[in-house]
């Protein structure tokens, strides 16, 4: 894999990366960790510019083990993962701290939310434009241009940057 970016505390050997630094790709993400021939290999972390982060140790460029934590400090479980579930659906803040009181209600798992230009939808990784199909992050820097699969799921299920009316429709 050839990497792009810049590298701090390593050295180079015959042109790779070597020895434990700091690596930071064209996207902002950030590798802190060991490197061998170029690859992640050993203890390392990524952070993202969300704010999360993936702590791992990696063999020959590839995670052989780790934990993600989300911005907000909660650590992803693959089993028994009970946050946003369908009894449970409160933010991981309001379950630390509390709900806040009726009319302040907490929008994302951000406080306060994000502010979404018109016409688009918060993603979660960053801001899609539904007439372009467009993905940029938060700084609005392209990261991917959206098939049909995802165009649906977030025009159904994410955060509008637009007020509408909703709720119920009677038949005519």
């Amino acid at each position: 894999m050839q990497y792009t970016g810049s590298f701090y505390r390593g050295q180079r050997v015959n042109g790779r990366l070597e020895g434990t630094g700091t690596y930071t790709l064209p996207t902002d993400t950030k590798y802190e960790g060991e490197m061998k021939d170029g690859m992640f290999h050993g203890k390392g972390t990524l952070y993202f510019p969300s704010g999360s982060k993936y702590e791992g140790t990696w063999d020959k460029g590839i995670c052989v083990e780790g934990k993600y934590t989300f911005s907000d400090g909660l650590e992803y479980k693959d089993n028994k993962w009970h946050y946003c579930d369908g009894y449970d659906r409160r933010f991981y803040t309001e379950i630390c701290n509390g709900l806040k009181p009726a009319g302040i209600s907490q929008l994302t798992n951000l406080d306060p939310p994000r502010n979404i230009p018109p016409g688009c939808y918060d993603c979660g990784d960053g801001f899609y434009n539904p007439n372009t199909r467009v993905v940029v992050d938060y700084r609005h820097r392209f990261l991917r241009n959206a098939d049909d699969d995802e165009h649906e799921w977030i025009v159904k299920t994410c955060r509008k940057g637009w007020d509408e009316c909703v709720g119920f429709k009677p038949k005519k």
